[in-house]
């Protein structure tokens, strides 16, 4: 294995790249391209940051008739209450697809040119409705009954009987379904996160930190329609971070207090996408999340489900007490002898040539860490440079708070046109997870996209 070398002159320097989801190549500035120079990195706009995250408050309530969905539409997101209690899966998703569509129709032609921007991009440019539409369904197959259920009542509901992959300002039941499915089968994700605890924190309990990167959209339309989702169904609830209509998880936490959150992993040897026989791991993490109550339990399973999968990716994990990344490696690589599925933590082995220096914590990138692994590090400046960047900003403070963390996670500035950064233009959501007072907090950019100093909302209590 090719010998890595991460040195501070990596993080002093940086490097010149487009930031983007696993990036192999520098990509060179246009030459018409203005660019200005600044004096530091890191930013000088001052927010002075306190352990608690602010409280917003409804500026509408939508309710649905039979009460099963509930639209609270907040300053900075919606928050939404989908009650499988008090109903069966098609009537909540019937009752959340309705309500958006009579109440909140603008999503409708935000979320449609946004999903053709991501369809196109996973398609090189250009498509064929016929295989996207082949796609959706081997995928759709793939997703537990349940599951089928409840967004087959939604899709039908939200997309008022039209049909098909047509690009026509509404939503369509097909495109209904695609967008549930979007990291599965259109991948846009990248994202870090960071662990820390014992030694590492203020109180000595854990605090974790996600940095979700994600297509924005060309007009940032992601930053319009942010959410928050909390499933009631009694000891399977869970709270879904993501945007409005969606029913999987990119980041989520159940009521035993276990986070999990995706983040992509691109393979070195450039795999070949692979869809039949396939499962989507975003709802497969949803199953888990509803299932399991220890982060150990959560991971060992999504690990032994991780040949099924669609894409390789890493999973951080946590409940207060473990933190893991899942390195979930899909079977085609892992029958070419090209990497592993393996439940990671901070006692376990990592590649050589990478460094992480300090105790009670763990760092995840896009790339698989664990020796012997598929390396995604070496020649992928992204990868090298984040990790490099979280060792050199956990190695400088003894001890965080949550305040510290903030800080740490905004100390740049946002936009420096090429300089690969942790916090950088593609940063929709940051999302701390205070175990000490249970707080769940997160920084949504907004239809403006991202700031360097956006603002905490508290969006959840854990052990409420």
């Amino acid at each position: 294995m090719k010998k890595l070398k991460i040195i501070t002159a990596f993080i002093v320097l940086g490097t010149m790249l487009v930031s983007g989801c696993n990036s192999t190549a520098s990509k060179v500035a246009v030459e018409a391209a203005e660019m200005t120079p600044v004096d530091s990195y890191y930013t000088k706009e001052i927010r002075e940051y306190t352990d608690e995250g602010s409280i917003e408050e409804p500026v509408a309530t939508y309710e649905s008739d039979d009460g099963l969905c509930v639209i609270k539409v907040m300053p900075s997101y919606y928050d939404i209450t989908l009650d499988y209690e008090k109903g069966s899966r098609s009537e909540v998703g019937k009752a959340y697809g309705s309500l958006i569509r009579e109440n909140i129709p603008y999503f409708i032609t935000t979320m449609e040119p946004y999903l053709f921007e991501n369809i196109r991009g996973a398609y090189g440019g250009s498509f064929e409705a016929d295989a996207v539409q082949k796609r959706i369904d081997t995928l759709f197959a793939s997703w537990r009954p349940e599951y089928q259920e409840e967004i087959t009542a939604f899709a039908e509901a939200i997309s008022g009987g039209s049909h098909g992959i047509v690009e026509d300002n509404n939503l369509s039941y097909e495109e209904a379904i695609l967008m549930q499915m979007i990291p599965d089968a259109l991948r846009p994700t990248c994202c870090s996160a960071l662990s820390l605890w014992g030694d590492k924190t203020t109180t000595g309990d854990m605090i974790t930190l996600r940095n979700l990167e994600w297509n924005l959209g060309s007009e940032n339309q992601m930053g319009m329609i942010n959410a928050v989702t909390h499933m009631k169904n009694g000891n399977r609830t869970v709270t879904a971070i993501s945007v409005l209509g969606l029913f999987d998880i990119i980041s989520g936490v159940n009521d035993d207090g276990v986070f999990a959150a995706i983040l992509d992993v691109g393979s070195v040897q450039s795999e070949a996408y692979v869809y039949e026989g396939k499962k989507c791991y975003t709802m497969e993490l949803r199953y888990a999340l509803e299932e399991f109550s220890t982060a150990r339990d959560l991971g060992e399973f999504m690990v032994g489900e991780s040949g099924d999968f669609t894409w390789c990716h890493n999973l951080t994990i946590t409940d207060g007490k473990d933190a893991f990344c899942a390195e979930d490696c899909v079977s085609q690589v892992v029958e070419k002898g090209m990497g592993r599925s393996i439940l990671r933590d901070c006692d376990t082995p990592i590649l050589e040539g990478i460094s992480w220096d300090n105790e009670d914590s763990l760092c995840i990138v896009n790339s698989f860490t664990s020796e012997g692994n598929q390396d995604g590090f070496t020649g992928v400046s992204s990868n090298v440079i984040r990790f490099a960047k979280y060792n050199e900003w956990v190695k400088a403070k003894e001890k965080f708070s949550p305040k510290d963390v903030k800080d740490l996670i905004t100390q740049e500035i946002v936009d420096q046109y090429a300089v690969q950064n942790v916090h950088g233009a593609g940063s929709a959501q940051l999302i701390l997870v205070d175990y000490h007072t249970g707080s769940v907090q997160v920084a949504f950019s907004g239809p403006e996209g991202v700031v360097d100093k956006p603002d905490f909302i508290e969006v959840e209590k854990l052990g409420r």
